[in-house]
């Protein structure tokens, strides 16, 4: 039996857009080990996966997101460590266990550092956008310049070159960590910048992998809406809650309107004051069930929201927070299905006047319409099982 290893860390969007590649995977007789902290154990193992377990160093999805401080190094540094102190773990728990084929989020180094010494192939599943032709020009070098340039920049790169040349790779760290060779990338292609400039010998755009999420829970529609909105920042930047009480103050005025308003772990619903009837707080919900029947989507455009935006053909609020939720949000915005608000801008009025602006254009609908068409023929998670045996079978011959 073919042995593919999975590799990732412990967070929501990162684990949840392989899930039901690794499904499929399963379903089709492949012995499959997926390495994940404690936390996603129980996620992973429903898959039919084994799971290999590992101690993470990294905050968890219940920290406080001000634990990953407010620097690119601050951002970067936690990767760098877990990495290094988690491959021995990882090194032990596949002693005598070596796969055929490694799979691995973008963010986990010690997989690839694994397929070097391993001698096997490694696939990235990327949860979101990939490097272009140019990237590094436009993007990487004005970013790095200034952290470059400082004693803890340079120590950081310095610490990063010394650990892939212990583990016998003599590669720059940076395209090590963003230049793999071969990419199967988990977001339709109309949610990548510059995806003509994209080198599509190395990355396959499969789409969005989304399967039955019964187990997750359902929802229901009240019967008296007549428009719903779902207002989510995803599961890591939720601790807003001046945020949130923009949003019931622009939706739970408007007749007809029923707002779902998902505030994550971090905000008391007492700190939103007093809410009426038509607005609906809760910790988390689950989102899919609920955009298949919503009128509007405020979210803050992470990867896989965004992806879900369209996949349910639902006008969104883009309203990001970090990371790539920016150009998430412009992308948005060009494909003629979002508007754009920065969280600076995000008032009762500006969320209003979008909203209806949105659920009201006829034109809006006919794009929802068009990149769901696009979406349904890039393949999603038959596509990407597909192009997962093809590169076993090239190694193999």
């Amino acid at each position: 039996m073919t042995h593919i290893a999975m590799f990732s860390i412990a967070a929501h969007g990162h684990v949840n857009p392989s899930l039901e590649v690794i499904r499929e995977l399963v379903a089709r007789g492949h012995r499959v080990t997926y390495a994940i902290p404690p936390a996603f154990a129980d996620k992973v193992a429903e898959t039919g996966a084994e799971v290999k377990l590992w101690n993470s160093t990294l905050p968890s999805p219940d920290d406080d997101p001000e634990a990953w401080g407010t620097t690119l190094l601050d951002n970067v540094e936690p990767f760098l460590n877990d990495a290094i102190q988690a491959l021995p773990q990882l090194i032990a728990a596949y002693e005598g266990d070596e796969p055929d084929l490694v799979l691995h989020d973008i963010s986990s180094y010690p997989a690839r550092v694994l397929a070097h010494r391993w001698g096997v192939p490694a696939v990235s599943l990327s949860p979101n956008l990939v490097a272009w032709d140019g990237y590094e020009e436009e993007v990487a070098e004005p970013m790095w310049q200034e952290p470059r340039k400082t004693e803890r920049g340079r120590a950081y790169y310095a610490r990063f070159q010394a650990w892939l040349e212990e583990n016998g790779i003599h590669q720059h760290p940076d395209p090590f960590a963003g230049r793999p060779a071969r990419s199967l990338v988990l977001i339709p292609r109309a949610l990548q910048p510059n995806a003509d400039r994209v080198d599509e010998t190395v990355h396959t755009f499969v789409g969005a992998c989304q399967g039955d999420r019964a187990a997750e829970g359902d929802w229901q529609r009240p019967a008296d809406a007549e428009k719903v909105v779902l207002v989510s920042l995803g599961s890591a930047f939720t601790k807003q809650p001046g945020f949130y009480r923009q949003c019931v103050e622009a939706f739970a005025g408007l007749p007809g309107w029923h707002l779902v308003l998902q505030i994550g772990k971090h905000v008391d619903p007492a700190e939103l004051g007093r809410v009426p009837d038509t607005v609906e707080v809760r910790s988390w919900v689950p989102q899919l069930a609920v955009l298949k029947q919503a009128d509007l989507f405020v979210t803050h455009a992470g990867a896989g929201g965004s992806q879900e935006g369209l996949a349910t053909a639902t006008p969104m609020i883009a309203v990001p927070q970090a990371a790539d939720q920016f150009g998430n949000a412009d992308m948005l915005q060009g494909l003629g299905v979002a508007r754009h608000v920065p969280a600076e801008e995000a008032t009762a009025g500006t969320l209003r006047e979008a909203a209806l602006a949105l659920v009201d254009d006829p034109e809006v609908g006919r794009r929802l319409a068009e990149l769901r068409a696009e979406m349904a023929k890039e393949g999603g998670t038959r596509r990407a099982a597909d192009l997962i045996e093809a590169e076993l079978a090239a190694a193999r011959a």
